[in-house]
């Protein structure tokens, strides 16, 4: 029988091209895996004046994915992480019984590219059972999600590119959220807290929460608390 050489390496050729196109998908659809996140600490920025950076854990994961926001979103975020009253709304807690008042409830936000060391994010929201993205600067959507105990996401490739993997030997798949910090640069450095009386401590502290300034005052709170549970 005679064999059609010409046929035999065009199907050869077909299905190796074939299977790479196969593994083009697959790595396609591993880059657009969706990886939950977590806050596990706010922090100065070391790289940028009067920034801070909001780290990201990936849950049951050893990879982190620090962003470096605004005083103002920081702020917001640590009021809401530490659960406290502030005085007067706060722009993103207007934004969220604004969106409850008109039944708007938000779902996860997803931080959704990366261009140029920018991170763009997308709100994922429902209303009257349409689901609705909006788009979002990645700041303002960590501090809603924090309000709303809403999930955070990215995706593979976003962690790939910009995120840092913890050198934890001991892995990180058992182990609890950790505690969301403020760096000791923002906690008062002008003000040896340690060195202040506890009236001086109350003292401030009011002062600080009536400029607004939340982030010094859970450093406050937080000295003033160690100081009675002794």
């Amino acid at each position: 029988m005679a064999i059609n050489h010409d046929r035999f390496f065009l199907d050869k050729e077909y299905f190796s091209n074939f299977t790479v196109l196969q593994n083009i998908q697959r790595q396609r659809k591993t880059d657009m895996r969706k990886i939950e996140l977590e806050i596990v600490a706010l922090s100065h920025s070391i790289t940028q004046t009067h920034s801070y950076a909001v780290v990201l854990g990936e849950v049951n994961g050893l990879r982190r994915l620090p962003i470096v926001i605004g005083g103002f979103e920081a702020q917001a975020i640590a009021v809401a992480l530490e659960k406290m009253q502030p005085s007067r709304p706060l722009t993103h807690d207007l934004m969220k019984n604004f969106m409850n008042a008109f039944n708007i409830e938000l779902h996860e936000v997803v931080i959704s590219n990366l261009q140029e060391g920018i991170f763009y994010s997308k709100l994922i929201c429902s209303s009257n059972d349409e689901t609705i993205e909006i788009d979002s600067r990645t700041s303002d959507a960590l501090a809603l999600a924090v309000r709303f105990g809403c999930p955070i996401y990215t995706f593979e490739n976003i962690l790939n590119s910009a995120g840092i993997l913890l050198d934890d030997p001991a892995g990180k798949k058992s182990a609890k959220p950790v505690t969301p910090t403020i760096s000791e640069h923002e906690r008062g450095a002008e003000d040896d807290l340690k060195a202040m009386s506890l009236d001086e401590l109350t003292q401030l502290l009011q002062e600080v929460l009536e400029q607004e300034d939340y982030i010094r005052a859970i450093a406050i709170r937080d000295e003033i608390n160690s100081r009675k549970s002794k």
